[in-house]
């Protein structure tokens, strides 16, 4: 809870990346680090472990890819 401690590195964050066109549903958590590719769909309550990749539905705990879109 102390800054002082936090800008030590005690404990640090990873940026999350995520892509153009992208619906991340109610509830989802992703973690430090992780990448969403475009026009990704992340279902509701899905916790994203780690990168998903462009044009899927990707879902669940952890995220995984469901499917892909139409010709993938």
């Amino acid at each position: 809870m102390h800054h002082q401690e936090r800008a030590s590195g005690l404990e640090f964050a990873k940026p999350i990346t995520i892509g153009e066109d992208v619906w991340i549903g109610g509830g989802a958590i992703i973690c430090p680090g992780v990448t969403i590719g475009d026009r990704t769909v992340i279902g509701a309550g899905s916790v994203v472990t780690k990168d998903i990749p462009s044009d899927v539905f990707a879902a669940g705990n952890p995220c995984r890819v469901v499917r892909g879109w139409r010709g993938n």
